[in-house]
């Protein structure tokens, strides 16, 4: 009922579902919503921990999706749509969002951390208004919001886990379960909106829609006096609203928006009158802005990245991961600090979801186990040192790096070459190279069929832990790591228990003054964003050089950049002015052509690295 004056108010229009999920389309098709499906090509590239709440990640995906397909529907199909609807749906433990799983053994791994809990299911969605002004611009506006629905699976047996997985259900479902089929059977509780667990949060957007084109009249708003407090405006209820809404034409978005006068509505500022009561009177005050949360979210940036590198530093997790949990005299006296500074220090990392407290104790969460525990298989404890002790300085002095174009970091503190690549700082950056290529190494290595060669040189490769991946997946593929003689005679300690020496051989030398290798693919993970154009050019003709036409690759590990070079992480990257530059796709598909590679895919990983595989014509 609450939706059919909705799709009257739709017939005759262009919608389109910004979405290939057979799901939503189900749920709105199944209560008379016309429209067309375009998927949208908007890579999920958005850094999540620039998000405060995984809800604001989903919100902001939706509308990026949706923005994606107007613009391109507007641009290059020619064809304007009256409105957009994007969504996208996350799965979060204790805030951690949980992706879709790589293989079975993740699908294991992601579904066992659910048994027996309660998660939650979030969904953003956005409503995109679009209008084709007379110079043929595109004018969009936005209505966005999220829906939260509680779920708790019930314990789950070992052999109902294998057997869901076997069934191979997960493998394309977030969380790992689809709970409109046989993930049903995992389910113990459902506290919230069904379908929004299945992919579209219905009863909400159909309220949204309600609020967009059927905003409440004057006579269906009643004030209500309290003492020193402003009148408050409350709806009468819903079926009342829509009877007096039926007959009112063409109500305008814009002001449906301001009517709406909450968060869910519209993420910009927006100036409103405010009523207040004076003496028993009722006046309007000047308008007031909204509440820059983004702007005061970055300006405290800075406090919870320092907070992270110090409870890394002392070795907080370590601490926690050895004894369960902890009081902060305990953790204090392990860390050899005072009470009051540790028990502020814990505070706020579980303020920051990084430590959980229970009546004084506190204790890791999982995240903190499994990416900051220093000895974890997937630690990132290296870079987040390398962090706090190098990249950290970089950007102290930014406003006098901006104004000359340099790094002033070595400007600043006088240090010479020596100092900057002593023996303590290499190894510190081995230790951030390998632990950031643990956790991107799998993403990069399946990115492409590498099946078809059987030798490969990493140039820089560093530790070797992309060498191990690719060995592992591929097991006819010798790797050669090719990196100077300092980095090559420090690798012992960074090699896996099981190492097939025989497979993968370090090898030292200079790949911007030796010869190369020979090897059918050659790779270059993080090298080409920190090189001046020169050697940039000098390396990529060398490695161009020494590929066979037609049977040579290589194989990039960078963040792409998306067209309009708004991927954040990339671009902060690029502050520290180390003489390089982070690139487009299009930007290296030009450059990589420019030196007789065709051919070239670009494939975005979703991880901290994207892959690039060009080959040699």
């Amino acid at each position: 009922m609450l939706l059919n004056p909705v799709i009257s108010k739709l017939a005759g229009k262009r919608v389109v579902l910004a979405s290939a999920s057979p799901r939503r389309q189900d749920i709105l098709s199944n209560v008379g919503l016309r429209f067309e499906v375009v998927p949208s090509w908007f890579k999920e590239t958005l850094e999540k921990s620039l998000f405060s709440a995984p809800q604001e990640y989903a919100v902001e995906t939706a509308k990026q999706k949706a923005l994606e397909v107007a613009r391109r529907m507007h641009m290059k199909h020619r064809k304007t749509p009256d409105i957009v609807i994007g969504a996208d749906t996350i799965v979060t433990l204790e805030d951690a969002i949980l992706e879709k799983p790589l293989d079975k053994q993740d699908a294991y791994n992601m579904l066992s951390r659910l048994s027996g809990k309660e998660h939650s299911v979030f969904t953003g969605v956005a409503i995109v208004h679009c209008k084709s002004e007379k110079d043929n611009q595109l004018d969009t506006d936005i209505v966005d919001f999220y829906e939260e629905t509680k779920v708790k699976f019930a314990v789950l047996s070992e052999d109902l886990l294998w057997e869901y997985i076997d069934s191979g259900e997960p493998m394309d479902k977030a969380g790992g379960y689809g709970i409109q089929s046989l993930g049903g059977m995992l389910v113990e509780s459902v506290h919230g909106d069904f379908l929004n667990v299945v992919g579209f949060p219905l009863n909400h957007f159909c309220k949204k829609l309600a609020e967009i084109y059927y905003p409440p009249s004057k006579q269906s708003i009643h004030r209500v006096k309290h003492d020193s407090i402003p009148y408050v405006e409350s709806f009468e209820n819903l079926s009342d609203v829509e009877k007096d809404c039926s007959s009112s034409k063409n109500s305008d978005i814009k002001k449906a928006r301001k009517d709406c006068g909450n968060n869910s509505c519209s993420s910009g500022p927006s100036l409103q009158p405010t009523t207040i009561i004076q003496n028993g009177v009722e006046k309007k005050s000047e308008n007031t802005i909204q509440f820059p949360s983004k702007i005061i979210e970055l300006l405290d940036g800075f406090k919870a990245s320092k907070t992270l590198f110090a409870a890394s530093k002392l070795k907080v997790f370590d601490k926690l991961k050895d004894k369960g949990a902890l009081k902060a005299m305990d953790i204090a006296d392990k860390i050899n600090a005072s009470v009051h500074g540790t028990e502020r220090l814990l505070d706020a990392c579980v303020a920051l979801g990084l430590l959980e407290k229970t009546h004084q104790v506190y204790s890791n969460t999982e995240l903190a186990n499994t990416f900051l525990v220093s000895d974890a298989e997937f630690s990132v404890h290296g870079y987040i040192i390398h962090s706090n002790d190098h990249l950290w300085s970089h950007y102290t002095h930014l406003e006098s790096a901006v104004v000359e174009g340099i790094n002033y970091h070595h400007k600043a503190h006088g240090q010479t070459a020596e100092h900057v690549h002593g023996p303590e700082v290499k190894e510190r950056y081995m230790r951030a190279m390998h632990c950031t290529l643990k956790i991107t190494a799998r993403d990069v290595a399946t990115a492409f069929d590498l099946s078809k060669y059987s030798t490969a040189c990493d140039l820089g490769g560093c530790t070797g832990a992309l060498a191990h991946e690719l060995s592992w997946i591929y097991p006819e593929m010798k790797v050669k790591v090719f990196d100077l003689p300092e980095v090559i005679k420090n690798v012992t300690q960074f090699q896996p228990e099981k190492s097939d020496s025989t497979r993968i051989i370090f090898t030292s030398g200079n790949f911007l003054d030796d010869a190369l290798p020979k090897a059918d693919l050659y790779i270059l993970s993080r090298v080409l964003h920190d090189l001046l154009e020169d050697k940039l050019h000098h390396l990529l003709r060398k490695v161009s050089e020494a590929c066979s036409p037609g049977n040579s690759a290589l194989l990039i590990a960078e963040i792409v950049l998306d067209e309009e070079k708004r991927e954040p992480r990339a671009l902060l990257q690029s502050l520290s002015m180390s003489g390089g530059k982070q690139r487009s796709g299009t930007e290296y598909k030009q450059l990589l052509e420019s030196h007789g590679f065709n051919r070239v895919q670009i494939k975005n990983t979703g991880n901290l690295l994207d892959a690039i595989l060009a080959v040699k014509r």
